[in-house]
């Protein structure tokens, strides 16, 4: 079934303007990667620096635009090796392009943390950051928790939201491609559009499809037991 409802869903929390906010003055800082990953780079790229195939990653939606998402999930390079605070993070592709990173932290190696230590943690990479004044709107998590944007960090052409779930509590870091995510709203907007319209017929040809499964089934039962059968 397609996701695109849920992909609406994830990509809604990282669109909503910040109403209400404290704009601190932002130093010159590059808003442009998460780490080593560049936003707007192709597939093949991202898929090289994690070390897997591109053919790992899994389609969203296929229409009107291809959506696929590559997870990857960061592991200390041996034993005394740094802790690795982020548990999973996910790359979205618009048509081949990066336009968004979603940083899930591991909530054993963040245990504690308050959001104003993740705030002054990444303010080191990415400047100082717009806080809220009031408590940004929280929306429904994929899991029924309650998620806000907690502080954000951007420029003209990207942006960065750290996203507070009530569950654990726990955080994750969203970057996205800022030109990208009309776009990006459009298609899914137009796949579920697409998707409603062609219900119809596709729950005609489903029934269809099971009437024939079931025809066969019993005209195979009924070539296998009609020689048996005795009165």
């Amino acid at each position: 079934m397609p996701r695109f409802a849920e992909a609406a869903k994830r990509l809604l929390l990282t669109s909503l303007p910040l109403l209400g906010v404290v704009w601190a003055a932002t130093s010159a800082k590059d808003l442009s990667k998460y780490r080593t990953f560049q936003l707007g780079a192709d597939l093949a790229t991202i898929a090289k620096q994690v070390r897997v195939s591109p053919s790992q990653a899994k389609a969203i939606q296929r229409r009107p635009a291809l959506i696929q998402e590559l997870v990857w999930r960061p592991q200390p390079l041996g034993p005394s090796s740094q802790a690795e605070s982020a548990n999973e993070v996910v790359f979205s592709f618009f048509d081949g392009e990066l336009f968004r990173v979603a940083i899930a932290y591991d909530r054993y190696e963040t245990e504690g943390l308050t959001a104003d230590d993740f705030i002054e943690s990444i303010s080191a990479t990415y400047g100082l950051a717009e806080i809220p004044a009031n408590p940004a709107n929280a929306v429904q998590g994929s899991y029924g928790d309650q998620e806000e944007i907690v502080a954000r960090w951007q420029d003209p052409q990207y942006c960065f939201d750290l996203i507070r779930s009530s569950y654990g509590p726990t955080f994750r870091l969203v970057g996205v491609l800022k030109r990208l995510r009309a776009p990006v709203q459009a298609a899914i907007t137009e796949a579920k559009r697409l998707d409603d319209q062609e219900a119809p017929q596709r729950d005609v040809e489903r029934k269809a499809d099971e009437k024939e499964i079931e025809r066969a089934k019993l005209e195979k039962s009924r070539l296998l037991n009609k020689p048996r059968f005795r009165p």
